[in-house]
């Protein structure tokens, strides 16, 4: 039996290792251990199942379908998770096409103003403005045969953020309690999030800090640490706040960061802000300016005094992450 390491499937498939921790923490994918092995490797039935997934995501298929689609039995099942997802493109389409037409009259009156020499005002049609309130249209007609080029590029087009996708924020100065795992099952992420939960629980810490914050990120990112990684977590106390041990207490000295925000397991996102960066002509990568041990981007869980009051299926279901990259203003050359 044929076995591929977290780290090829990782590059092979262009999937961050975090990505395939959380399918599989989801239950997407099982990896198999071998004896005196420390990594994750995965059999080819896994690497099959990666595939398909990869494809319905491509599709804009949410976790929680792709699931049910790839786990049932019952095929009216999956017909309906196609349908409902269909549904929701239609909207889109049909939103988009309204945006369209919208965009072309504005177009043509502008171009008529020209000659009239008068000066359009775009409040005047009401019949303009209830068409833009209600944004609803006949739907674009789409051509019935698409290849796997059109997939492709179709999902490049999709799978890129733009200016309105990320914020740039300025992360002031915390003083944090930070908890690190680098072994144990269900994984260093789950084994972490249930010590900054029960933290939370024993120090009463929505009275104490109403507005606490919750961030994680891997540490360390190295062979040693069974699947390449440990995982660290920080949550915000007050500055004069002790802590026990295994707690420790840092200090983040804040900064500028690129923020995009995700719902639950939409990890591949990360790649997307990273060649955004990349792409910006106003921000550079800020590595030098990183805490010690952060490996790459952070993740908020935002809201966390709400998130802290979920469980289970609700809290995955509600639950959104800022990913945060730290980054400078380029300089002028």
């Amino acid at each position: 039996m044929k076995l591929t390491t977290i780290t090829e499937i990782s590059r092979e498939m262009n999937l961050s290792t975090r990505t395939l921790r959380y399918y599989e923490q989801i239950g997407l994918i099982e990896s198999v251990k071998k004896d005196d092995y420390a990594y994750r490797t995965y059999d080819e039935a896994t690497v099959m199942r990666l595939q398909q997934i990869l494809v319905l995501r491509k599709l804009r298929i949410p976790l929680k379908q792709i699931a049910l689609i790839l786990q049932s039995e019952n095929t009216t099942e999956i017909i309906n998770a196609f349908q409902e997802n269909l549904a929701e493109v239609d909207d889109e389409i049909t939103a988009l096409s309204t945006i369209r037409d919208i965009i072309n009259t504005f177009i043509s009156r502008l171009k008529d103003s020209i000659h009239e020499d008068i000066k359009l005002n775009l409040l005047d049609d009401t019949a303009l403005l209830e068409a833009v309130d209600a944004l609803t249209v006949q739907k674009i007609a789409l051509k019935e045969e698409k290849t796997a080029a059109d997939l492709e590029q179709a999902s490049e087009k999709l799978n890129k953020l733009t200016d309105r996708d990320v914020r740039i924020i300025y992360l002031p100065p915390m003083t944090v309690a930070a908890i690190q795992v680098t072994d144990g099952e269900p994984g260093p992420e789950a084994i972490s999030g249930d010590m900054i939960f029960n933290f939370i629980k024993a120090n009463n810490l929505p009275s104490i800090m109403p507005g606490f914050r919750h961030f994680g990120f891997n540490n360390p990112e190295l062979p040693q640490y069974g699947d390449g990684h440990g995982y660290e977590r920080w949550v915000t106390i007050p500055d004069d706040f002790q802590v026990a041990e295994p707690f420790t207490k840092k200090h983040f000295p804040g900064g500028l960061y690129a923020a995009h925000m995700i719902p639950m397991g939409a990890f591949e996102e990360g790649g997307w802000l990273y060649e955004w960066i990349n792409a910006s002509e106003k921000y550079d990568l800020n590595w030098r300016s990183i805490v010690d041990g952060v490996c790459g981007y952070m993740e908020e869980h935002l809201n966390a005094p709400h998130h802290y009051l979920w469980s289970g299926e609700e809290c995955d279901k509600r639950l959104q992450l800022d990913l945060l990259f730290p980054i400078k203003e380029k300089e002028d050359k």
